[in-house]
């Protein structure tokens, strides 16, 4: 079934005094029917983090736009950005007094086909109606207990190092990229990239059920509103993007716009 994407990118600083956050959605320039989606979550100290984020959209977008399709995997453009972007993050760390890191999550759509990898803990959901497919894994100290069975994830909610991760950009080590593909996307399919600072205040099924029934649009406005109301004033900062599959109309001149929330 023929499907073009309907698209939003939300982001609300939240009871911070800085927005580290950094999200963005575009096409290729050249190459009709790609786009990109590619979300980061900075942190570092006072702009440091912002810093580190806007380097991840800049690598993405740079990366991006000199991607050849017929002669690089799609994996392999995805975990450019990601290392890319730490070496240009860890470098700045020896002309600055700031300690920069950021997580990322990069998303391609190419030739109807959905790629996508990630490090960190901002995170990508593929929903299916209100049937969740498949969600990246954590990078993090509590996902690892969960994983390994000594924490339940209302427990990972609570944990007073829920926020230290194991792997990101900046760091000493390498990041640690993981990868996800859907070969067969279809009209009903939906993509959500978020921070933590969206992801930590609802269940799978409330996301899924909230981007079933509203529009990409309105989905982010219900989203971002829900959880600066569930966050009570300690909020983190939010960031997301959507990506929503419809099935394309007969009359349907061009895909939809990306629209922004701010």
């Amino acid at each position: 079934m023929p499907f073009t994407a309907e698209t939003c990118v939300a982001m609300h600083v939240g009871d911070r005094k800085e927005q580290q956050d950094r999200v963005a959605l575009f096409g290729h320039p050249k190459r009709p029917g790609m786009m990109m989606a590619v979300l980061a979550d900075g942190m570092g100290g006072h702009s440091g983090g912002a810093m580190a984020a806007e380097q991840v959209l800049m690598r993405a977008r740079q990366n991006f736009e000199t991607y050849a399709p017929l002669h690089e995997a799609p994996e392999h453009l995805l975990g450019s950005v990601i290392d890319e972007a730490h070496v240009v993050i860890k470098l700045t760390r020896f002309t600055s007094e700031q300690d920069p890191h950021s997580t990322a999550v990069v998303f391609l759509m190419q030739q109807g086909k959905a790629y996508w990898a990630h490090c960190g803990d901002s995170r990508l959901y593929h929903f299916r109606g209100t049937r969740m497919l498949s969600c990246t894994g954590d990078h993090s100290l509590v996902a690892e207990l969960v994983r390994k069975g000594r924490l339940d994830e209302r427990g990972a909610l609570r944990h007073p190092q829920r926020n230290v991760l194991l792997s990101c950009l900046g760091s000493e080590r390498p990041p640690r990229i993981d990868y996800g593909c859907e070969p067969m996307p279809m009209a009903g399919d939906c993509f959500l990239l978020c921070s933590d600072g969206l992801w930590a205040h609802f269940t799978e099924s409330e996301l899924a059920a909230t981007l079933q029934d509203l529009p990409a649009r309105a989905a982010a406005e219900q989203l971002v509103a829900l959880g600066r109301e569930r966050a009570g004033g300690t909020g983190d900062n939010i960031s997301l993007a959507i990506v929503k599959l419809v099935e394309a109309r007969a009359d349907a001149a061009a895909p939809a716009r990306p629209a922004a929330l701010r």
